[in-house]
């Protein structure tokens, strides 16, 4: 059994080499981790070209969903990122919050901090802001931000209670964040589960999609809205790394399933009507 600890490490060394790979062996991957797929380009990102802001530099194909899109910010707001990588969400969400806004991005990977950061130098961008550190302990002060937003980066994070309690934290009365990843129905096979490329790549680290949603409730979040849904389907050629061609036609119809959902999620104007995690509100 992996400790919290060697999962983060994991994921630190893979996301590490990710910076460095192109965003073409990314998109075809888990989440740019392990094999890449021949049978399709785009296994799990979603189309950000048409979105004002988006910067091709910044694009590492490594998202699950188009948060920003349905993050509702407003020009001036403080916004931001958790697992920011290369910068792209962070760049979109600048070009809704204008020059008066100010957008941070949140990653414990180094070599994805230098990327971000010569991203944003070479766009002359001076509201938007790239800090190293862990999401379980955001470097940033409580009640600093309207928007949370982050793609495709919870299920990598082993204690999702954790995180999410410190994005109750950071965000003001009133504030909401708009968070897309990776979630399952059904049992996942031991073989994933216990695959630690998998767990990289986005889908054993993934928990079910009513915990997730019963643990933003836990923490005090309310409007709890699924704003988007779709079903992430790994390729056979992808799969033949851990499975007989029997397991995988056993697994295709087993029922269980990988989905990519976006959730938004308010914290109460009113903090006196919100909890928090379970058992500090005793």
């Amino acid at each position: 059994m992996q400790t919290e600890n060697t999962l983060k490490e994991l994921v630190k060394e893979k996301y590490s080499a990710i910076a460095g790979q192109p965003r073409s062996q990314n998109a075809a991957s888990c989440c740019g981790s392990g094999s890449c797929s021949t049978e399709v380009y785009n296994l799990m990102a979603d189309d950000y070209t048409n979105l004002d802001g988006y910067t091709a530099d910044a694009d590492l194909g490594l998202g699950c969903g188009l948060p920003t899109q349905f993050a509702k910010i407003n020009s001036g707001d403080t916004v931001i990122d958790l697992g920011s990588g290369a910068g792209n969400d962070c760049f979109v969400a600048r070009a809704i919050t204008g020059e008066k806004g100010k957008v941070i991005g949140i990653d414990f990977t180094e070599k994805m901090i230098e990327k971000a950061r010569e991203n944003a130098e070479k766009l002359n961008y001076h509201n938007v802001e790239f800090r190293f550190g862990d999401i379980e302990h955001m470097p940033v002060s409580a009640n600093i931000a309207d928007v949370v937003v982050s793609n495709c980066v919870l299920n990598l994070v082993p204690n999702k209670l954790n995180v999410l309690t410190e994005v109750f934290r950071v965000l003001k009365p009133g504030g909401h964040f708009s968070i897309s990843d990776i979630v399952l129905e059904g049992e996942l096979p031991a073989k994933l589960k216990e695959a630690a490329e998998m767990y990289a790549g986005c889908i054993s680290g993934a928990i079910q999609k009513q915990v997730y949603l019963e643990l933003i409730e836990a923490t005090g979040f309310s409007n709890i809205t699924l704003q988007k849904e779709k079903d992430i389907i790994v390729p056979d050629d992808i799969l033949l790394e851990y499975f007989s061609q029997e397991e995988i036609g056993s697994f295709r119809n087993s029922g269980a399933s990988i989905k990519s959902i976006t959730v938004y999620a308010e914290k109460a104007t009113d903090q006196k009507q919100a909890c928090c995690a379970p058992g500090c509100c005793d």
